[in-house]
């Protein structure tokens, strides 16, 4: 039985980047779903089962930031965001807003396409096992996190970094093994994906995210759990 093709979303206003997307990204293998604004994105998403969301930020009517945030409240769903520019505040903004990745135009489609299936991998199930730091206990088998009990929703994407620093044992993890690891590609000293990605988590887990005894900053080096906070 052939492989079920990957469904994409992509939400973008521009008809002609739409279509020539659209073609690329069929040639590589997947079904796009389009839509012009964010809110035919949204309304298309009621209706039809994705597995990613392309999603462009300068959108007419409902801006991408918003369609984002809606998304991310409504569960894990992957989501690249498309930005003209690559200045700080506008990939900060979307990865704030629940993005699991970014890209800037203009769209290589062979690369998009590694994007995505790299964020897809992610879901790939791990090993059977389960740690504790604290007050959390992260099954990475089963794919859940607990805090005091009560179950806290992560993105794909936090869940994976959360697993890579639990796994560590309390070894400090490089950046750049983070980046290699979760986003499986190079971003070439750019790590505003892995700092956002590191604050959204601690808001999650932490008692108390601006002094957090779970996820330890390693100055000049990365990041790693403390088994015994």
């Amino acid at each position: 039985m052939p492989a079920v093709p990957t469904r994409v979303l992509l939400v973008e206003d521009d008809a002609m980047i739409s279509e020539a997307l659209s073609l690329a990204l069929a040639d590589e293998g997947f079904d796009i779903d389009c839509a012009a604004t964010g809110e035919d994105g949204l309304e298309l998403l009621e209706q039809v089962q994705v597995d990613v969301v392309l999603l462009d930020l300068m959108l007419p009517g409902i801006d991408g930031l918003t369609v984002c945030r809606s998304i991310r409240d409504q569960g894990a769903l992957p989501i690249i965001v498309i930005t003209a520019r690559a200045d700080t505040q506008d990939v900060i903004a979307g990865l704030e807003a629940g993005a699991d990745d970014y890209v800037t135009k203009p769209l290589v489609a062979g690369e998009l396409a590694a994007r995505i299936r790299a964020l897809l991998r992610r879901t790939a199930p791990p090993p059977p096992t389960r740690f504790t730091i604290g007050s959390l206990e992260v099954r990475p088998d089963e794919e859940t996190v607990r805090r005091d009990g009560e179950p806290v929703h992560l993105t794909r994407t936090e869940f994976r970094l959360l697993t890579e620093l639990v796994t560590a044992e309390g070894q400090v993890v490089t950046r750049e093994q983070l980046l290699k690891r979760v986003w499986e590609h190079d971003y070439f000293g750019d790590t505003r994906l892995l700092d956002v990605h590191i604050r959204r988590l601690r808001r999650k887990v932490e008692n108390d995210p601006d002094n957090p005894t779970l996820i330890l900053t390693v100055r000049g080096r990365g990041y790693r759990t403390d088994p015994d906070p």
